[in-house]
Order: C-alpha cells, then sequence, then structure tokens
C-alpha cells in the first residue's frame, strides 16, 4: 500500500537548539513536499537552558503573529513536552512563574507550563531522560502514560518506542482511543539501523489491532526532512496498517481528529 501522508505535526525549528531551521524554511519546505498541514513543535524542556524562566521560552509566547494560513499550508502551534514524573507530570507545570517576560508582576501567580501552553494549539508529549522512572514498575509506568494522555492539551503520545519504557500497551493505547488522542509513529526513531524498530513495530501492529489512531511524524530537525517518511510508511506497508487510522493522511482528516479529541477546535 502507498500511504499518503499530507500534513507533519512534530516539527522542529532552530528555537530547539539542536535543530537548524526558521518557520519560515520549514514551511516552504512543508509546501515544497506537498504538504497541506504543518505543525512545529519545538522542544518545551528542561535541555534547552540551564535556568526556567518565561524570557526563555517566550518563543511559544508570541506565535499567535504566525498567520494560520502561510503560503498555501496550514500552520499549527505546538510544542513537544518532556513527561518528568511518573505522576505523568509535564515540564513546567512545577515552575512557578510570577513575572512576565518584561520583568512586570503578573497579577496571579501561574505554573510556566500554563503560561507557555495556553496559547498553543496542541502538544507532543514525550520521554527524552527516562532516569525518573528507573525502578518502576509496569503499572506505575502505564499509569504514568494515561495521565500524560488525560493531560487535555497532549494530543500525540511521541516516539514510546524510542524512549524505551516499558508500559501496558494494550492499556495506554485503549485510553488514546477512548479519548481520542493519537499514537505517534515516528520516522526519526526508525532511522537509527533498527534499533528503536521491534519497539515501534509492535506498538503498530497493535494499534492496527485495537483500531487506535496513530500520526507519522517525520520529527525533523531541518527543513530538508519535513514530510519525508520513508522509514514510518516502510513499517505500515510491512504491517498492512489501515489507513483509515493514519490521523495525519489529509488536513480535513488531522483538523477533524484534532477536534474530536476536544484539544483544540478546527471548524471547517
Amino acid at each position: 500500500m502507498s500511504y499518503t501522508i499530507a500534513t507533519d505535526i512534530h516539527t522542529h525549528t532552530l528555537f530547539s537548539r539542536h535543530a537548524y531551521s526558521t518557520i519560515a524554511e520549514n514551511v516552504a519546505a512543508a509546501r515544497a513536499a506537498g504538504l497541506t498541514l504543518l505543525g512545529s513543535a519545538d522542544h518545551f524542556s528542561s535541555m534547552l537552558f540551564p535556568e526556567q524562566d518565561i524570557r526563555n521560552f517566550q518563543f511559544f509566547y508570541n506565535q499567535g503573529v504566525w498567520p494560520r494560513e502561510w503560503d498555501g499550508v496550514t500552520l499549527l502551534r505546538g510544542a513537544e513536552a518532556d513527561i518528568v514524573s511518573l505522576s505523568g507530570g509535564l515540564f513546567g507545570q512545577d515552575i512557578h512563574c510570577s513575572e512576565s517576560i518584561v520583568g512586570k508582576r503578573f497579577l496571579c501567580e501561574r505554573t510556566l507550563y500554563d503560561r507557555v501552553v495556553e496559547s498553543l494549539d496542541y502538544l507532543v508529549a514525550s520521554v527524552h531522560n527516562g532516569e525518573f522512572t528507573e525502578g518502576a514498575s509496569i503499572r506505575q509506568t502505564t499509569e504514568m502514560y494515561v495521565r500524560v494522555l488525560q493531560n487535555p492539551k497532549v494530543f500525540v503520545l511521541g516516539h514510546t518506542g524510542r524512549s524505551g519504557i516499558p508500559y501496558d500497551l494494550d492499556e495506554v493505547l485503549g485510553c488514546a482511543k477512548e479519548l481520542g488522542k493519537l499514537i505517534e509513529i515516528n520516522n526519526h526513531s526508525l532511522e537509527s539501523a533498527g534499533r528503536h524498530r521491534r519497539a515501534c513495530r509492535e506498538i503498530a501492529v497493535r494499534c492496527a489491532e485495537l483500531g487506535v489512531g496513530i500520526c507519522v511524524s517525520s520529527d525533523a530537525h531541518i527543513a530538508p526532512a519535513i514530510g519525508k517518511f520513508p522509514h514510518a510508511q516502510a513499517l505500515l506497508d510491512e504491517v498492512h496498517f489501515p489507513e483509515e487510522l493514519v490521523m495525519n493522511r489529509s488536513r480535513e482528516t488531522l483538523l477533524a481528529s484534532l477536534t474530536a479529541s476536544g484539544v483544540a477546535s478546527f471548524a471547517e
């Protein structure tokens, strides 16, 4: 089967520091690749800066200036937020933020997480440093992912195959299906000579069997990689994955899925 995938919602810009393109370059690359929708999801994580202050994350704060339609490409505003605790906590939820980017005190104190994500369309939630899960039981890691999926801003559970944390597939995937959230099949995770392929394949197979929607992502860290999913598409073809469960196969399907999940509303 030839899978047509017309959207890519896990991509990175220069802001992520180990990525190399601007948002304008990414939009141009998306258009050149034939995509109709691009989602920018830079890292919201402690990996970017040694100090966690709103001034360091104002890149997210002002994304309302981005045009929703840019050179024929629908542009979504997202972030890839780190999962940081077994309770399903995300980066920034335990960091108090009392001053604005110009140093003016807010009338009410909120967390860095609240300030940053309130204007975003969605989150991809991923584990990058899994040391906090060492010694945890399958029950604990499963509950962690379930709580993450229950977060109202989380739309996609990112690269769990690459993260390498064992969990009860059926329970987590069942939760995703119930909530209308998506499980990511990450092309970048499949580039390293099969290192993570077995886990990613198992996830894809079980999603197909349980009828769970997936999101195929490039996880591009440079513009030419946007809209390129050769490894992910080969894996889906190998397991005969149902095309109707690829929820980012078209702009319309992706926006309908995002709206149905309750994460954001995009009524046509």
